[in-house]
């Protein structure tokens, strides 16, 4: 397996994780905790919070997803990460993913900064950037969600009204807040890189293989 930057991160994430899932201290620490944020200046937990999750089964959803998004190829023989270290370098893909944890984190800030009882965690907010930036190069593409092969696009549309139902109705201990503006962070950050993008997701609108496949 070629070690990628992708791979990098997982790696750290999973050690961060692990670690933090023995030790109420290491996650006090590290957590998104608004208040924190606001009144002590600690601004890192914007990022920190990012790689420590709930539990196994929070940690392997999020990085699994991370590596086949991150990894599957979209244009010209390359994976979604070779693109973007194309555009912008090793470094570059880094801070795109270290600038999707912040940004997918912002609102809840802005919603929670004096609420105590508030915490987040989990790098849902960076994986569903990484998502979107995919679906843009090919929304056809056909995953499974809970079995249910669909295509990329359905999905989006689909995951987009879930979690905008989500956030209003609250209540689940889920910040779909973050899904949200991670995935909207993911598709602006991407088409700013490269307008060019328009047209491909445009042109491969008016291509759908999914009804292919199907009828195939």
């Amino acid at each position: 397996m070629e070690f990628t930057i992708t791979l990098a991160i997982i790696i750290i994430t999973c050690i961060v994780s692990f670690t933090a899932f023995n030790s109420e201290k290491i996650i006090n620490d590290l957590i998104f905790w608004p208040p924190m944020i606001k009144e002590k200046k600690q601004f890192y937990r914007f990022i920190t919070s990012g790689f420590i999750h709930a539990d196994i089964m929070h940690l392997a959803f999020n990085m699994i997803a991370l590596y086949f998004f991150s990894r599957a190829l979209i244009i010209d023989g390359m994976s979604l990460e070779d693109y973007f270290v194309f555009k912008i370098g090793k470094l570059g893909f880094i801070l795109f993913y270290l600038i999707a944890i912040i940004v997918s984190e912002v609102p809840s800030y802005i919603r929670h900064r004096d609420n105590y009882q508030y915490r987040s965690l989990g790098a849902s907010g960076a994986v569903s950037s990484i998502i979107f930036a995919s679906i843009l190069f090919d929304p056809w593409n056909v995953i499974g969600v809970f079995f249910i092969p669909m295509p990329a696009i359905v999905f989006a549309v689909l995951y987009i009204g879930f979690t905008i139902y989500m956030d209003r109705r609250g209540g689940d201990n889920v910040n779909h807040s973050a899904h949200l503006w991670g995935a909207i962070y993911g598709v602006l950050a991407t088409i700013a890189l490269d307008p060019r993008v328009i047209n491909i997701f445009l042109e491969q609108l008016k291509h759908p293989r999914f009804l292919f496949i199907i009828n195939s």
